[in-house]
């Protein structure tokens, strides 16, 4: 009876052991993607996984992923911390008929995802999701190639999120449902706040569209070639929308930059708002607030802010 005993505490001591071994490959504060691994891999360096998805699944809350050469590591959807580096080297999130990335994470999750390329050869959903968690941060990424917009922003609740979007490339297809970055909330009054910094928007409907409960502000970027507008602020839903734009080229859109309904406020400085082939400002409604430093000229209609304040 004693080695009856003696052997089942050898076997639980043994089982407990590979169960914390198992779980310490699991939660690797860093793992590997390559283009030759394999998602049975403990996704180490010299054992990668082959998709994020895989990846994901052995990686640690606030870990980062890695990737070791260039290829298509499908995509992803992502619940916690998490950073995807692409490192340069042509990582990609091939996403025909569906989403690249879905981020519907807790809502003190930060998520960044840099040096990626998503890319929906022409039929793809969405770029990006953005559901819940507190920050996304978006940096070097590429995201063409999708139907819908791409990066939307549509979150639940009374809560609040933050995107963060610079040095990146958007253009998806030039249909009337195409928004390079839609910052919507769905329902329940959240509020997002998002800051973009040197980023095209380019041959979308819309480039930038901010709804209620959005509070955005974009620098030093380009605006160019959206059918419809470059950018628009409006209350669609519970909540104002408040743009910021500054120091930023809006040329060659439908209408530059649009007020839409409802109580928005857009405010303009150091912009070149021009060769906009309808109108350079258009305001439906709302105010749009000039700091008197920017160029309007040689658009259908120039249009005009409702106010001009002076510079400090």
């Amino acid at each position: 009876m004693k080695r009856f005993r003696f052997t089942l505490n050898i076997l639980a001591a043994v089982i407990f052991t590979l169960t914390l071994t198992s779980l310490a490959q699991a939660q690797a504060t860093r793992t590997w993607v390559s283009g030759v691994g394999d998602d049975v891999n403990p996704c180490s360096r010299t054992a990668p996984c082959k998709t994020f998805a895989g990846a994901i699944s052995k990686t640690a809350a606030a870990g980062e992923i890695s990737v070791l050469d260039p290829g298509g590591f499908g995509t992803i959807n992502i619940t916690k911390s998490i950073t995807i580096d692409g490192g340069g080297i042509g990582g990609s999130i091939l996403s025909s008929l569906t989403t690249g990335v879905i981020v519907n994470a807790g809502a003190n999750d930060r998520v960044y995802i840099r040096n990626i390329t998503i890319n929906g050869a022409g039929n793809g959903t969405f770029g990006m999701r953005y559901l819940a968690g507190g920050e996304l941060h978006v940096d070097h990424v590429s995201i063409i190639g999708f139907t819908n917009h791409g990066i939307t922003v549509a979150m639940t609740g009374a809560v609040t999120g933050r995107l963060f979007v610079s040095n990146s490339y958007i253009r998806t297809g030039n249909t009337s449902t195409s928004r390079g970055i839609n910052i919507q909330p769905a329902s329940g009054s959240p509020t997002v706040f998002a800051v973009i910094d040197n980023t095209h928007l380019e041959r979308m409907f819309i480039g930038l569209y901010v709804g209620a409960g959005g509070r955005a502000t974009i620098s030093n970027s380009v605006i160019s070639q959206n059918n419809y507008a470059g950018v628009v602020t409006e209350e669609s839903g519970a909540g104002n929308a408040e743009t910021m734009i500054d120091t930023c080229k809006i040329t060659y859109n439908g209408i530059g930059i649009q007020s839409g309904a409802g109580a928005t406020t857009t405010r303009i400085s150091n912009n070149n708002i021009t060769n906009n082939f309808n109108q350079g400002l258009f305001v439906a409604a709302g105010f749009v607030i000039s700091l008197g430093n920017n160029t309007l000229t040689d658009n259908g209609i120039d249009g005009a802010p409702t106010s001009t304040i002076g510079q400090l």
